[in-house]
C-alpha cells in the first residue's frame, strides 16, 4: 500500500479523534508489513521540517520504509493520467499523478485522505484504501 504524505503528516502531528483512528490503520498497515515510500512522499515529508534535529529524527525513522523505485514509465504513465484527468475536467498536482502511477504499476492500494484522489479513481486505474 503506497501511504500519501497527508496520513503519514497525520499520523507525526494529528490530535484530533478522526486522526488517531487514521494513525490506527497506518499502525496496522505497517504493522502487516505493507507500508510503502515512494521518494518524493519522503521529499514532502522531509520538507516540513525545518528544525535540522526535528528532520533528522524523522529522516531516521523513515528510513525503516523501503522506498519505492520510481522508473521512466511512471512519469510517462503520470503525464498520461494528468491529461486524461484534465480532459475530464479533474486538476491535480504533478505528484498526485506520481502516486496514481506508481500505485497503478505496482498494483497497489493508495491509503489518503486527500479528497482529489477521489476524483482522480473516477477517471484512472487506482484502488483507494478504504474505498
Amino acid at each position: 500500500m503506497l501511504i500519501d504524505t497527508c496520513i503519514w503528516s497525520l499520523a507525526l502531528r494529528g490530535k484530533t479523534p478522526r486522526d488517531k483512528a487514521i494513525t490506527a490503520k497506518l499502525t496496522a498497515v505497517i504493522n502487516a508489513g505493507s507500508a510503502q515510500l515512494i521518494g518524493p512522499i519522503r521529499q514532502e515529508l522531509l520538507s516540513g521540517y525545518s528544525d535540522r534535529n526535528q528532520f533528522l529524527k524523522l529522516k531516521a525513522q523513515l528510513e525503516h520504509f523501503p522506498e519505492e523505485s520510481v522508473v521512466g514509465e511512471d512519469y510517462i504513465a503520470a503525464a498520461e493520467f494528468s491529461n486524461h484527468c484534465r480532459i475530464n475536467g479533474v486538476q491535480g498536482s504533478h505528484t498526485d499523478f506520481l502516486i496514481c502511477a506508481v500505485a497503478a504499476r505496482l498494483e497497489v492500494e493508495i491509503f489518503t485522505t486527500d479528497k482529489d484522489f477521489e476524483r482522480y479513481a473516477l477517471h484512472l486505474p487506482i484502488d483507494l484504501y478504504g474505498n
